[in-house]
């Protein structure tokens, strides 16, 4: 049995859709992230498998159980789920221990137990030592790390995440992202993570749900997702594929409305005729062989450098070993690897 079943949701404000017939299966234990820029309607899904939003179409199940659909609305707190925020939502007159308290002081268990139960989570999220600390006196990845403790102090069935990460500066979130996957390790907890960042979308989950205005466009693991997209929005969206619209002619790609031509691979079959190409930065080369194209950046990465090159109006991005290059240099590009989707074709 699944541990979430969302069964073709639909969900508009006003005569604007917002989810459009969106069905999705979570396994007990497993992490799945809704992944989408802003707009796609990840948020919105969250906010009615939260009971915080009725679809005004479709079933949602947690646990084999009917929490919303037609006649049936159940009320969030009747759900079992926890749930963790972008804006922290502590309470800033409350300590730290009475924040994480709150839930379980709700549902009048004895003091005894509450406190045992807030230890616990305290340290979980290593904050033991700040039971007594007010808000004020926190960071943010401290104040994040209390909403965490907070959502899970009463063992929920799911835990929810709203892009719990995006208030915090790069090195917060890559230890508040670690701390999850040991919290997630350590509990087994059944977690769905909304995120607009792609890294942290691999990073932490068991598979990727990438949305598109309002739809599903394609869920998998992160290393098929990344390797193997479905459609061209995938591959753009996650790892900053280089999509291009034109056609193949006698085995090469011929970018639409510009005078730029690539050599396609001689592996795979390149049937002619109208498709869009994509092709990670990775899987291109500089070299003595290829298009030539003139270089508008240099982005050095440490590890390997970026180089941008115009085609019309959009950038091609190459990534490769860091060389002496400048601006306006004419070098050649060539495709080591790509991907082409023909119009009404299966991916």
């Amino acid at each position: 049995m699944a541990a979430i079943a969302l069964q073709d949701l639909v969900k508009s404000y006003g005569t604007t859709p917002v989810v459009r017939g969106l069905s999705l299966e979570v396994r007990e234990g497993e992490l799945v992230s809704l992944l989408g820029p802003s707009g796609c309607g990840k948020t919105t899904t969250l906010r009615m498998l939260a009971g915080l939003e009725h679809p005004d179409a479709g079933v949602i199940r947690i646990g084999g159980e009917t929490v919303a659909g037609p006649g049936i609305r159940i009320p969030p707190e009747r759900r079992g789920l926890g749930m963790v925020f972008q804006s922290y939502a502590v309470w800033p007159n409350r300590s730290v221990e009475a924040n994480v308290a709150y839930p379980l002081t709700l549902r009048r268990l004895p003091k005894a137990e509450i406190a045992t139960r807030v230890r616990e989570a305290l340290r979980w999220v290593r904050l033991e030592a700040l039971a007594a600390r007010m808000p004020h006196e926190l960071s943010g990845g401290q104040l994040q790390r209390v909403a965490l403790a907070r959502a899970l102090v009463s063992s929920p069935r799911v835990l929810l995440l709203d892009e719990p990460l995006s208030n915090l500066d790069a090195a917060l979130r890559e230890e508040l992202r670690a701390e999850i996957a040991t919290l997630r390790a350590r509990l087994g907890t059944t977690m769905i993570f909304v995120t607009h960042d792609q890294a942290e979308a691999l990073a932490l989950s068991d598979r990727i749900a990438v949305m598109n205005r309002g739809v599903i466009e394609q869920v998998d693991a992160p290393e098929r997702l990344y390797h193997e997209p479905a459609t061209p929005f995938v591959a753009g969206f996650v790892g900053g594929a280089n999509v291009f619209a034109g056609e193949v002619r006698e085995g090469a790609f011929h970018c639409s409305g510009r005078d730029v031509v690539f050599a396609l691979p001689s592996e795979g079959s390149h049937r002619p005729g109208p498709c869009t190409l994509v092709v990670r930065p990775e899987d291109l080369d500089l070299g003595e062989d290829g298009t030539p194209l003139p270089l508008s950046a240099r982005l050095f990465l440490g590890h390997a450098a970026e180089y941008r090159f115009p085609v019309g109006d959009t950038l091609l991005r190459v990534v490769g070993p860091p060389i002496e290059v400048r601006a306006g240099q004419m070098l050649k590009v060539r495709i080591r690897k790509a991907k082409l989707f023909t119009p009404g074709a299966p991916p």
